[in-house]
């Protein structure tokens, strides 16, 4: 269950925001390990086996949030897609150097045999856009102090780093490294989640408002960013012999719970959080002389802890 807000977050980042960049060049700045051992078993949340997808590869499992406050329609399509077993036998289709790995229906491809296209079961084969939603004063929301080129405000949402514009009354999830993403044609409503990629390089923000994006790789990274790169267009796999078998996509809901992995995530509306985010902002110590004074977006990672380990 997710806590909605930590009052004492607030004041504590406020209290860190008031500090000069170089507040004390003596002392070195606490590093987010540190930070995360003295942090309390409260700001702590265990994600919705609801909302966890386990991707198996034959390098190992690559566990997914979804975003269904952002993107439901989206969520609900790929639980459907997942149950009924879609991606199963599927593949990594495409890794594109410095940009995404995208997994999907070989056969989907434009080149390809499109009689063998895997059916989508009961599944939507077209959705509304989710770019954005509208700003619901309900939802957490830490905001970052520094300028972001891409938006008016940026910050974070329930363990997502987002960004706001509130002339518009929007907001939207960001293109940052292990974001999830749903892949489309050029129709808007092409987009209903059996193609999805993952952000493996530096954040392709322009991609932000124009594709929606389900949710964020919390565990296994490393599977997906150190894939091959495809030759072909766009990083495509020009053979079936280069493309990595999905072996299945299951909901953790949907699996005995002592199968489930025991992780949990730091909550971004956190105390520990907030301290985090200034750290990294002003890291001062015998190798960073110099603090920046200024973090950006994609350059915050959200900690994820086994549950085994104590705090």
């Amino acid at each position: 269950m997710l806590v909605r807000h930590l009052p004492a977050a607030l004041a504590i980042a406020i209290s860190l925001l008031s500090l000069p960049a170089a507040a004390d060049t003596a002392k070195s700045t606490p590093t987010a390990k540190e930070l995360i051992a003295k942090s309390k078993a409260e700001e702590w949340r265990t994600p919705d086996p609801a909302n966890l997808l386990y991707m198996q590869l034959p390098q190992g499992r690559v566990v997914i949030e979804l975003a269904p406050d952002f993107t439901p329609l989206h969520a609900q399509n790929i639980r459907t897609l997942v149950r009924e077993h879609y991606f199963d036998g599927l593949a990594i289709i495409r890794v594109q150097d410095n940009f995404v790995t995208q997994w999907g229906d070989p056969n989907d491809d434009d080149d390809a045999d499109k009689s063998k296209i895997k059916p989508l079961g009961s599944a939507k084969a077209k959705l509304p856009p989710e770019y954005t939603r509208a700003i619901d004063p309900k939802l957490p929301w830490t905001a970052l102090p520094d300028g972001d080129v891409y938006a008016p405000q940026v910050g974070f949402s329930e363990g997502f780093p987002a960004a706001r514009d509130p002339s518009s009354g929007r907001e939207w999830l960001t293109h940052c490294y292990g974001m999830v993403g749903v892949a489309r044609d050029i129709a808007p409503d092409s987009g209903n989640g059996n193609s999805l990629y993952a952000v493996i390089g530096q954040a392709p923000r322009g991609l932000d408002r124009n594709l929606a994006i389900a949710g964020r790789v919390i565990e296994g990274m490393p599977y997906l960013s150190g894939l091959p790169r495809g030759t072909g267009a766009l990083g495509f796999y020009t053979a079936a012999a280069q493309r990595t078998p999905i072996i299945s996509v299951r909901l953790a809901a949907d699996i005995p719970p002592a199968q489930r992995e025991s992780i949990q995530v730091l909550r971004t509306d956190s105390p520990t959080f907030a301290a985090i985010i200034e750290a990294k902002r002003n890291r001062h110590d015998a190798f960073y002389t110099v603090p920046a004074g200024k973090i950006d977006l994609c350059s915050i990672d959200i900690p994820v802890r086994s549950m085994s380990i104590k705090p």
